[in-house]
């Protein structure tokens, strides 16, 4: 189950148009200390960009998260560790 949000929502930090509460990239802290992301999907961009030593499960995808989404949530995360 979700936590918390980390950082803010990001309507709240951008002018960026995202579609909507219900459709905005987001980052949250699940109750057993992992970490779970809204982004949008990338993986048949960028999965045949990533190094050797790096790929996509059958069960997972490549998300992008826009930077300020991130930053925002940077003092959060550093409170993780």
């Amino acid at each position: 189950m979700i936590k918390r949000r980390l950082g803010k929502c990001l309507h709240s930090i951008s002018d960026a148009s995202s579609g909507g509460a219900s459709g905005c990239p987001d980052i949250f802290e699940l109750e057993n200390g992992d970490i779970a992301v809204i982004g949008i999907r990338a993986t048949s961009g960028l999965a045949s960009h990533l190094p050797a030593d790096a790929g996509c499960g059958p069960d997972e995808d490549i998300v992008v998260l826009p930077r300020s989404l991130v930053i925002a949530a940077a003092e959060d995360i550093n409170k993780l560790a």
